[in-house]
């Protein structure tokens, strides 16, 4: 270390001026990564199937700056849908510093009576297939220019449900039905998240995964509202997750700070995990 060292915070954590493109962009996680982004200098481009919402985030993010936002409609669930975007994006930017790969689905039915189409072939299809193919698709893009100082970023969203061996009883699906499809494709994710940091590597892009917890979002709208109270209370902390601790590890994972950080998995939960058994007194 020199006294020329800069460890002060606008510099660690410095994403003004790149360019950031964030899938399920309209709400919950997504909406989080692109305010982070947008609200400390960057473009933005947020993508998913629902205009009107796009529409609303991306003007209410343009309304805070000093970054902007710009919005794709998309359907990131197939092959044909993940290049329709990175065909659009490739018009308009030639380098892209940061991926976040944040659409997903859901589905909760019971054991016995698992859909086949809307229970697995769509939750893995957007959350399994989109992930990698709209990868692939930027990968040009995100290592154009990327250097080992200032490598190319890659930000899969997880969930802890990709290490949770129990899909009933979440508290994310009505009672009876279980989450099969869901907690699958999540361990899929980060098992996907190893293979392209291990490959990427040399092109000096680092690939990493946010494991969130219960945050705010579209998906955890039924447990909020059934039972939200509960949901606190069986948090380590006393309460779920909070859109600001959201945008901290956004921050990190695109900044200087985590240049050398690749292919890990980051636990965002509040203690769940580690505490789900306790210590004998």
């Amino acid at each position: 270390m020199t006294d020329a060292e800069n460890f002060s915070i606008p510099t660690l954590f410095n994403v003004k001026g790149k360019v950031a493109v964030v899938t399920g962009g309209g709400s919950g996680i997504g909406t989080m990564f692109a305010a982070a982004y947008a609200q400390n200098g960057a473009k933005v481009y947020i993508a998913s199937r629902k205009e009107k919402q796009l529409k609303e985030v991306s003007e209410a993010i343009n309304r805070k700056g000093p970054g902007s936002c710009h919005y794709f409609v998309a359907d990131l669930s197939s092959k044909a849908g993940c290049d329709y975007l990175a065909d659009e994006i490739k018009k308009r930017e030639s380098k892209v510093h940061i991926l976040v790969n944040n659409s997903g689905a859901t589905w909760g039915a019971p054991y016995d009576n698992f859909p086949e189409k809307e229970g697995w072939d769509r939750v893995l299809g957007l959350n399994i297939k989109g992930t990698y193919y709209l990868t692939v698709g930027l990968t040009e893009l995100l290592a154009k220019g990327a250097t080992p100082d200032d490598p190319g970023r890659v930000i899969n969203i997880s969930s802890m449900a990709a290490v949770n061996t129990i899909a009933l009883g979440s508290g994310l699906a009505d009672v009876g039905n279980g989450l099969w499809s869901y907690n699958t494709s999540k361990a899929a994710v980060n098992h996907l998240t190893s293979l392209l940091a291990s490959t990427l590597a040399p092109r000096k892009i680092t690939v990493n995964a946010v494991m969130p917890g219960v945050f705010p979002s579209k998906m955890t709208a039924f447990g909020y509202k059934t039972h939200g109270d509960e949901m606190d209370k069986v948090q380590p902390m006393g309460r779920t997750g909070m859109p600001k601790e959201m945008a901290g590890v956004a921050l990190f994972l695109a900044s200087p700070a985590s240049s050398h950080v690749t292919g890990a998995h980051i636990p965002l939960d509040g203690g769940v995990w580690v505490s789900r058994t306790k210590a004998a007194l």
